[in-house]
């Protein structure tokens, strides 16, 4: 049964360190494929649309994302191929609650990456689906939305 991780928020120096390409035998295993579950549950119960895995104090190259039609798992990505259009768009972002940004974007982005069960596959997104791309590989990266941002709000409810 997939339980909910605990979510990191800023300060947590976590958040800005790099994180390691996972070992694709490491993939594969019981305890790595419950854990990616713990994710996947762990981003819907907080009602988000993508999550890294440092934002949940592991330190790997995973992210989860949502599009329209299907939730994708993202392993070891790599960019390979952005729009030279761009946009500003809103962001937020679980790590970094009560708050949100306009930061500008690729409108259309591409990555190679493993797929839950090791197979590479390309992954690719326009507008809103490539700044979640976008948003998350910067994780992966220790770089955060607030980074990139041109202004952040609070948000009021």
């Amino acid at each position: 049964m997939p339980m909910i991780l605990p979510l990191l928020t800023l300060p947590n120096p976590k958040l800005r360190e790099r994180s390691k390409e996972v070992n694709l035998d490491e993939l594969k295993e019981p305890e790595f494929q419950a854990w990616l579950d713990d994710l996947i549950k762990t981003m819907r119960e907080a009602d988000g649309v993508g999550i890294a895995a440092p934002q949940v104090g592991r330190q790997v190259r995973v992210f989860v994302a949502m599009d329209q039609a299907s939730m994708h798992v993202v392993v070891n990505p790599v960019a390979v191929g952005k729009s030279w259009r761009t946009a500003e768009g809103e962001e937020g972002c679980l790590s970094v609650p009560g708050k949100y940004g306009i930061v500008r974007r690729h409108r259309g982005f591409k990555i190679s990456c493993y797929d839950r069960q090791g197979r590479k596959v390309m992954l690719s997104g326009k507008d809103f689906f490539a700044r979640v791309l976008q948003h998350e590989l910067d994780h992966l990266d220790g770089v955060l939305y607030v980074d990139r941002a041109k202004e952040v709000f609070n948000v009021n409810l």
